[in-house]
């Protein structure tokens, strides 16, 4: 299934039934409209205009196209602000109030804009609830993008007062479990607890930590509050959101999906690779400046999969260059399909494009869309062509996403404890948690990510790169599970608020790995020791623990031959990070000791796994030969995988599928 992103509001009327007619020629099915055109539906105060939106949905119809609905909620327009500036937020590094003029100008502690918002909601569901030509909904859009989740308005700190009532049931019990005793931060009432921001230096990590724990609960109440509303008048309609990435949201993504039919993801591969090697040598930036790098893109695919453990849909594809990051170059020719094509093969159900046609205006202005201002297609227009021809040859929809042999945990606890305590400046959580994922992938291993909440029964090979916060109801479902356990640095090293476990991290992990950690040091990213583990050095950096080993196994040392990563059992601890080298090879190794094949080709190439199909993608500009067994069935491509090329395979009933 193919969609794109369109908005009548930014074209003339006479021109929207050549538009429509162009995307079902195209073979478009979906539609999405209105999630910016709240000044268009209200221009004034109770003032609605629905007849250009009627006429828009109509048209779409007529093309036999089906239209889902946004809830223009991420752009409240200029009389309401005017009525009610304290919906705008206050910029929590700064103290300035971030003003109209752009997006995402709402502070989610405003209980008006809560309620503006439910209103708006309810025109919209109550208009187009039971429309046959409106199959569904996205609320709001891109919730926290641009830093928005936390605020430090008076409407927020007179929010978080309250929450800490209904959390703690005394002030004395605050201010026991935050440590208050320390700088004489005590506080007498609730009312007297201020934002954990703007002071002389760094504030208590347990506030901070509340605060975090605060503001992602404004924003789920306020995302469910407003889903409810759609249930009430489209209850046959499905309802979505397109999340950006999961650690830019900084709030609880898993709750946040949970009331939702499926998650979407907006996947800009390009803008992403841009911002995310800034500062990265530049061969390493030139390398997969055209394509994105390997796994940025089903990084965000796989963990937007994971909230809900069902397909997903890409909301906005990027179809050239973007606008917004810090450089913005064209895809290299291929990757519209590729990108395409490789979203599916990682569970999505649909991909739709952004956007439609270029705007001439306002801040989108440089953001390619399928057409140019004068109609004129893209090089993205043969390129969507041919990914649709393709997923239609290879019927990728009608194949499942089964479950993967391996899981990363992951959790918005262990970004949270990142950001409050750096303690090193090269420690980063979605870095830690990226790199294992990545090794993983150039190994060709299909990766579910997972909550702690999360069933792990169809695993073998269970990952927390980086799990700070525990409780005992982890360590016993661990227990419970015949998986094997990898645990990364600084697992269990704080208790639920946020203190030092008095018995020495991990802390209940103890329970499973018998170990202490004596001290930590965080070194410069360039000031790497050895770490030496099976015969070879490898690079111990960054964050290092030192260990009481106890009468654990230990399997790899530091420079100085104390322990760095331990085993009992079932389960083992690394006390380091480090770098790409080591994790291929030592997680290849736990693979084959868990019988999960891996395929260890050019660093460049990545397979995956969708129901039958075996898809190989070809990130470099250089062909390479698959290993395939004599009697593979080709569906795609060829054995010769071409640059930037893809090639598909019926996958076998005996292993391995590939020639290791």
């Amino acid at each position: 299934m193919f969609g794109v992103c369109y908005y009548p509001e930014h074209w003339p009327q006479s021109q929207w039934e050549q538009d429509a007619q162009m995307m079902s020629e195209l073979g478009l099915t979906y539609v999405r409209i209105g999630e910016f055109a709240w000044s268009k539906l209200e221009p004034n105060p109770g003032e609605l205009d629905f007849e250009w939106l009627d006429q828009a949905v109509l048209t779409l119809n007529n093309a036999g196209l089906k239209v889902v609905m946004c809830i223009p909620t991420a752009t409240p327009p200029k009389w309401l602000i005017d009525q009610h500036p304290d919906i705008l937020p206050v910029d929590p590094n700064t103290g300035a109030t971030r003003g109209f003029g752009s997006r995402r100008h709402y502070d989610f502690s405003s209980e008006i804009y809560l309620q503006e918002s439910l209103r708006i909601t309810k025109v919209l569901a109550m208009r187009y609830g039971g429309h046959e030509g409106i199959v569904g909904w996205q609320t709001d859009n891109e919730l926290c993008c641009h830093d928005t989740a936390l605020s430090g308005s008076k409407n927020a700190r007179s929010a978080f007062q309250t929450w800490c009532r209904d959390q703690y049931p005394s002030i004395r019990k605050l201010n026991s479990e935050w440590g208050n005793v320390f700088w004489s931060m005590e506080y007498r009432d609730f009312t007297e607890i201020e934002l954990p921001i703007l002071a002389v230096t760094e504030t208590s990590p347990a506030h901070r930590m509340a605060f975090r724990r605060f503001s992602s609960d404004q924003v789920v109440n306020y995302h469910n509050r407003m889903i409810e509303v759609i249930r009430q008048h489209a209850p046959n309609q499905f309802i979505t959101h397109n999340f950006i990435p999961m650690n830019e949201t900084g709030v609880d993504n898993v709750a946040l999906a949970a009331p939702l039919d499926f998650t979407s993801y907006d996947n800009y591969p390009l803008g992403r690779t841009d911002l995310l090697l800034t500062g990265a040598p530049t061969e390493q930036l030139r390398r997969y400046m055209r394509t994105g790098h390997p796994d940025f893109a089903t990084y965000y695919h796989d963990q937007t999969r994971g909230l809900l453990n069902r397909g997903f849909w890409v909301m906005e594809q990027q179809p050239g260059p973007v606008n917004w990051a810090n450089n913005n170059p064209r895809p290299a020719p291929g990757m519209i399909r590729f990108w395409t094509i490789e979203a599916f093969a990682h569970g999505a159900d649909c991909v739709c494009y952004f956007r439609w046609r270029q705007a001439p205006f306002a801040q989108e202005q440089m953001h390619a869309g399928l057409l140019r201002p004068d109609n004129s297609k893209t090089e993205a227009w043969p390129e969507a062509e041919q990914a649709m021809a393709d997923v239609a040859q290879l019927d990728i929809t009608s194949q499942p996403s089964q479950p993967a042999s391996v899981a990363i945990i992951t959790g918005v606890e262990g970004l949270w404890v990142s950001d409050i305590e750096k303690q090193g400046q090269a420690y980063d959580f979605n870095d830690v948690q990226f790199s294992y994922y990545s090794a993983l992938r150039e190994l060709g291993v299909n990766i579910d990510f997972i909550s702690v909440d999360a069933d792990f029964s169809p695993y073998t090979l269970i990952i927390a790169p980086s799990l700070p916060i525990i409780d005992s109801a982890f360590v016993s479902k661990c227990k419970a599970s015949s998986a094997q356990f990898i645990f990364g640095p600084r697992s269990g090293a704080k208790t639920t608020e946020f203190g030092y476990p008095t018995n020495l991290p991990p802390g209940l992990l103890q329970t499973l790995i018998p170990i202490r950690v004596l001290s930590v040091e965080t070194l410069r990213e360039d000031c790497a020791e050895a770490l030496n583990w099976n015969g070879k050095h490898y690079e111990s950096c960054r964050w290092r623990e030192q260990l009481d080993a106890g009468n654990t196994e230990v399997i790899a040392k530091y420079h100085n031959d104390e322990p760095a990563i331990v085993r009992n059992e079932r389960f083992i601890y690394l006390g380091t990070l480090t770098n790409r080298d080591f994790l291929l090879d030592f997680l290849q190794q736990q693979c084959h000791h868990n019988n999960i094949n891996t395929y260890r080709f050019d660093k460049d190439i990545r397979v995956s796994q969708r129901g039958k199909l075996i898809f190989a993608f070809n990130y470099s500009d250089q062909q390479h030969l698959l290993p395939l067994d004599s009697d593979t069935t080709l569906l795609l491509g060829n054995r010769i995988i071409q640059p930037h090329g893809i090639t598909v395979w019926q996958a076998s009933d005996k292993a391995p599928l590939l020639k290791k």
